[in-house]
């Protein structure tokens, strides 16, 4: 599919790309609640995403479907902005019609909010990955604040944990919480290699 290439549509895209960034600016609520950490709806699209394509690889799953969730399943937070769990029993945002306005006249509308609805319903394998990314990175940054000394972060595990719904989602969780979150840094150098000025003789 090709978006029309005139001037109408793409001072309309250049808008949406705007609202884009505004999700950069728009923080995850949820860590207030918990004590500590943060972190921005695009940063945890963006994880969100890269897990979502891996684990459609390895499942052998339409991959680009399950990317697209990753990436605007939380689009509409530029508008409504970010209710955790706390707020939404205050609180009701209008995100179907955030979407919606969020993607009119922008030629995208037709990909993205059908799958975006196919997420919502979870009533395919690639929503269902996408859920589970979606936890998989909430996760991941637990684990983080676990690590770093946070006692009430394994308290949010537990519920995150309960929340996946399939098995390659609830296995690689389960190689998450065994590792340190800072193994990668130190993966394939020995002690003497700190020493020596980042490797350098």
């Amino acid at each position: 599919m090709k978006i029309k290439d005139n001037g109408e549509v793409l001072k309309r895209l250049a808008n949406f790309l705007f609202e884009v960034g505004m999700l950069k600016k728009t923080p995850r609520t949820g860590y207030q609640f918990l004590g500590s950490g943060k972190e921005n709806v695009a940063e945890h699209s963006y994880r969100t995403a890269i897990i979502g394509f891996i684990l459609g690889i390895k499942e052998g799953l339409d991959w680009s479907k399950i990317v697209i969730m990753c990436l605007f399943h939380d689009m509409h937070e530029a508008r409504t902005g970010d209710f955790n769990y706390v707020y939404r029993r205050y609180n009701k945002a209008k995100v179907d019609k955030a979407l919606a306005d969020a993607f009119k006249d922008t030629g995208l509308e037709d990909i993205v909010l059908p799958l975006i609805n196919e997420l919502e319903g979870v009533s395919s394998k690639e929503a269902e990955i996408a859920h589970d990314a979606d936890q998989l990175d909430l996760i991941l940054n637990l684990k983080e604040e676990h690590d770093l000394g946070n006692p009430y972060a394994e308290k949010w595990l537990k519920y995150a944990l309960e929340r996946l719904r399939t098995d390659i989602g609830r296995s690689l969780a389960e190689k998450i919480l065994e590792t340190d979150h800072t193994d990668w840094w130190f993966e394939g150098v020995d002690d003497n290699w700190w020493s020596r000025k980042n490797g350098k003789e």
